[in-house]
């Protein structure tokens, strides 16, 4: 079997994810017709003992493995080259067919080892391939959108012992070279009865290009073992359902940090709010507020326009002339186009074309109008100019300009605050079809690298089935793919946090590895059964140094109070840092490595910007003054509540109902009855040495555990937002619950930064120092640590998952 993979924690073990081919014994040979020719035989001489000592020294030392889960190894009394299964000999190297069990289809493997165990008994070690319906996209392309060539395997590790009586017949597999097109490879492999291209490995989901000599034959060499090539220095970024930059602007700070500039060009995102937000803190980039579905439609038809304006007949032949250019003057509701400013697709209430914006001559921009291009058919020479001037600027990508894609599409399908679920078929809910956009979108621009985040949820819900089609549209469109479920607290910040990323990478690329923790946070709950092997995590078998993790005091102790009604957005700094947390999150863009705004200082710098909590109506924030200032306060704690058997909240009878000046009572019904009255959350107070379980999108206090531990408030938009790594120079755009919504939604900055670092060094080809592995060890200096133990109430800790 495989070496065990990276554990939830420094001590913890794991549990298999997908099933691999099951281990064949004797008892898979029953039902089988007795072989004619006496049994099969190993032939020709064994390999001399001190050759088959040297190179299966496991076989004849007694060493035995005592990993849980995993067999004990044959012992061996000689090793053979050959070996004859009715008739037909096999040597080393072959593949072959191996029996399944009944009614399931043969097992192909590769014969590594032909010997007689001290028992007697021949037998050969095979490592097997996958099909794809072995792997973890076993049922993924039933969607129907793509589909697996059934003669394309994958190559893993695992490996096993088997009586040689198992073999049934010789199977031709050819290795073909992985940077092929999936076309190429199948016209090469016509004559073979199946091909690989790449090796497939449990732990995280893997499909990689194979790096190491698994084939002497094959001649291929990988590209980790090519020459490192250090003159790409710059890449290109799209962030798709980008909300306002979290995920890019980490991926670009830990670029940095790994020698690639990796830049924003392109951000969409249907926020309008989040839209400003990354634009005012990524100025160059071309920032669209817009549907997914409707930028994939309005980059089709730009390649089209350019075709015809930039590469075709259009481009040098001179257009008729424009209605602006004709003497004479304009009749009456006649207007002139002074020039196209923008362009879009689509859009509420409109057609499903192209729409150009219109600056009219004569009239200011707040005259500006869109029209459908239909409209501007007497206007060649405008949408020539736009279209030349676009291109020139790559307001656009067009398919090859893409070196990074990311994003995160939202799957609200799958949440369990809807209680009308698709288990049976979740992509045929329109809520979660933003997955299939994403992938679209990624079929059409063929970006170098891909890196999707979501919720867990993707992997729990209807057995993983939307992980699943990830993964398999990845590996259908001839991508490299990493699965890793990653928790932020690991990564420097005080909540958990745990995600779902998963990386893609053309097979021209190397495939990024998923970065350890720096942090000793220990996973509590919400990892799913069939996943853990994907959760990203030192082994029980290592012993890392790592950090302690952060808490609540670690990230906000220094900032200023600020009362109820805070409505000043700028303050000033009135105390230095506490912890090195706080003088990280204060640097400037500059010591960031932050190139966003050039060598300029951005807006606000050196500045404390959106300090400032969501205000509470009167009577909330009588109730929050009489939450008492100390650990686990919440509205128990207000008079007239009891807590009676099983730990269920209740009104006390033996008190008269208490009342706020409006007349209505302090203890509302819904906090009684929230959770059946066994939540902690309403009107919970935060503690200072506590990591909080997730950020979320609105300060309600009336389910949330969101005040802060010393004022009678609700944490600040900046709070929330140190606590998911947005550095301080960050400035968010909106009404205040809009800046909650961004900041909750948001990818942590510190996760995307680890992320980014280790997507520099596949882009670049260096290596990291560790193994050829599926992860990589963060430089010692990579993020400031906490100070302080953290603590987390148990009932919190069980709602992490539901959060």
């Amino acid at each position: 079997m495989a070496p065990a993979p990276a554990g939830a924690s420094p001590t913890r073990k794991r549990r298999s994810a997908d099933e691999p081919p099951r281990v064949v014994t004797e008892r898979a040979t029953r039902g089988r017709p007795p072989r004619e020719d006496g049994g099969p035989e190993l032939v020709g001489d064994p390999i001399p003992a001190d050759e088959a000592r040297a190179k299966f020294p496991n076989r004849y030392h007694h060493q035995r493995r005592n990993g849980e889960g995993e067999e004990e190894e044959v012992e061996a009394r000689c090793h053979y080259r050959a070996a004859k299964v009715e008739g037909t000999v096999y040597n080393l190297g072959d593949d072959a067919y191996v029996v399944a069990e009944e009614g399931r289809p043969h097992f192909i493997g590769r014969i590594t080892e032909l010997f007689e165990g001290t028992d007697r008994v021949k037998y050969f070690n095979c490592r097997w391939f996958f099909r794809s319906e072995d792997t973890v996209i076993s049922t993924a392309e039933l969607v129907g959108d793509h589909s697996h060539d059934p003669k394309r395997v994958f190559l893993s590790d695992e490996r096993n012992d088997n009586p040689l009586d198992c073999i049934v017949s010789k199977v031709k597999v050819l290795q073909v070279d992985p940077k092929l097109d999936l076309e190429a490879k199948a016209r090469l492999a016509a004559d073979s009865d199946l091909y690989y291209d790449m090796s497939y490995t449990v732990p995280y989901s893997t499909f990689e290009n194979i790096t190491n000599d698994i084939n002497e034959m094959s001649g291929i060499s990988s590209d980790a073992d090519s020459e490192a090539d250090t003159s790409v220095a710059t890449a290109t970024l799209l962030d798709l359902y980008s909300g306002c930059g979290g995920m890019s602007t980490g991926l670009c700070l830990g670029a940095a940090l790994a020698g690639l500039k990796l830049e924003t060009r392109w951000a969409v995102d249907f926020n309008s709010h989040a839209c400003k937000s990354l634009k005012s803190n990524h100025p160059k980039t071309e920032v669209r507020n817009e549907k997914a579905d409707d930028f994939l439609s309005l980059l089709k038809e730009w390649a089209v326009l350019c075709d015809q304006y930039v590469h075709g007949n259009n481009a040098e032949a001179p257009p008729p002339m424009d209605d602006e250019e004709e003497e004479g003057e304009l009749e009456k509701d006649e207007y002139v186009v002074q020039k196209l400013t923008d362009i879009c697709y689509g859009g509420i209430d409109r057609k499903s074309c192209i729409y150009f914006k219109v600056q009219w001559k004569g009239y200011g921009p707040e005259e500006d109008t869109w029209e459908p291009i239909e409209n501007l058919s007497h206007c060649p020479l405008k949408i020539k100019e736009f279209v030349q001037e676009g291109h020139m600027r790559k307001v656009l990508p067009l398919p090859g300009d893409v070196d990074v894609l990311c994003g995160g599409p939202p799957c609200q399908g799958i949440s369990g605050l809807n209680r009308f679920r698709n288990r049976d078929d979740p992509l045929n809910d329109d809520k979660n079809r933003q997955l299939v956009t994403f992938m679209n979108i990624v079929s059409y621009l063929r970006p170098k690298f891909v890196l999707m985040e979501n919720v867990v949820d993707i992997l729990q819900f209807a057995e993983g089935y939307l992980g699943r089609y990830a993964v398999s549209r990845l590996v259908a469109m001839n991508y490299q793919s990493r699965l890793g479920i990653m928790l932020a607290g690991c990564y420097g910040l005080p909540q958990f946090r745990m995600r779902t990323f998963l990386w893609g990478a053309l097979t021209t690329m190397v495939l990024p590895k998923h970065p350890l923790p720096t942090h000793n946070v220990v996973i509590r709950g919400g990892a799913p059964n069939a996943f853990t092997q994907s959760i990203v995590a030192y082994d029980e078998t290592q012993n890392p140094t790592l950090k302690n993790a952060l808490v609540l005091e670690d990230a906000i102790s220094d900032l200023p109070k600020v009362g109820n009604d805070q409505a000043d957005d700028v303050l000033e700094y009135l105390v230095k840092p506490k912890t090195e947390f706080q003088r990280y999150i204060r640097l400037s863009r500059k010591e960031m490595l932050d190139y966003s705004f050039g060598d300029k200082t951005g807006p606000g710098e050196g500045k404390l910007m959106d300090h400032c909590p969501l205000k509470l109506n009167k009577d909330d924030y009588e109730r929050v003054k009489q939450i008492p200032f100390k650990k686990g306060a919440n509205f128990r704690d207000l008079e007239g509540v009891r807590v009676g058997p099983n730990n269920v909240a209740e009104f006390d009878p033996e008190i008269p109902r208490v009342y706020l000046e409006s007349g209505n009572p302090l203890v509302p019904e819904y906090a009684i009855k929230f959770r059946s009255g066994k939540s902690l959350r309403p009107f919970g107070r935060l503690w200072w040495d506590e990591t909080v379980p997730t950020v979320v999108t609105a300060a309600r206090p009336h389910s949330q555990r969101i005040l802060h531990p010393g004022q009678a408030r609700v944490l600040t938009v900046r709070e929330n937002a140190r606590l998911q790594g947005f550095p301080d120079y960050y400035r968010l755009d909106g009404p205040i619950k809009e800046r909650y919504t961004q900041v909750g939604n948001a990818v942590a900055v510190p996760v995307a930064r680890a992320l980014g670092y280790s997507l520099g060094l596949a882009y670049l080809r260096k290596h990291d120092g560790s193994d050829d592995g599926p992860t990589l060890v963060l430089p010692a200096n990579f993020f400031s640590p906490g100070q302080t133990e953290a603590a987390v109430a148990p009932a919190e800790a069980d709602e992490v998952a539901e959060e």
